[in-house]
């Protein structure tokens, strides 16, 4: 299989997407203040910060495993694990639509789940 196999457009606009979700809260105290402000009290305190780190940090992983096609069903089975906590505790209760009918719903996890799992299984599952 080679860098340019034919989900590559997709492949690449998750990695953006990975990458830009987690690195800039790197430098602008952004993991931090998830961790502090609403990981910590949401219940993981104290261990919220590391928590916020880790699950950044794995973004960046998967988008590596992604764009390099290494680890591909571990990469993205621990991102959707996080993808599904972010719906339950944070967008679920926010409705479906992301901006228009809504703000900050579930839309958006949703479909990058569907991304995710099209990587994983990229034969179908019974092919797997």
């Amino acid at each position: 299989m080679s860098l340019l196999d034919n989900n590559f457009i997709l492949r690449f606009a998750v990695v953006v997407i990975l990458i830009m979700h987690g690195v800039p809260g790197m430098f602008d105290n952004g993991v931090n203040d998830f961790g502090n402000l609403y990981l910590n009290q949401q219940g993981f305190g104290p261990f919220g910060v590391p928590l916020a780190w880790a699950i950044k940090l794995s973004h960046v992983a998967a988008a590596v495993c992604l764009i390099f096609q290494k680890f591909v069903k571990w990469a993205c089975g621990i991102t959707i694990i996080i993808l599904i906590m972010g719906i339950v505790m944070v967008h679920f209760p926010e409705g479906w639509f992301v901006v228009g009918g809504g703000r900050n719903g579930v839309e958006f996890n949703f479909l990058l789940i569907a991304a995710l799992l099209t990587f994983m299984f990229p034969k179908g599952y019974k092919q797997a």
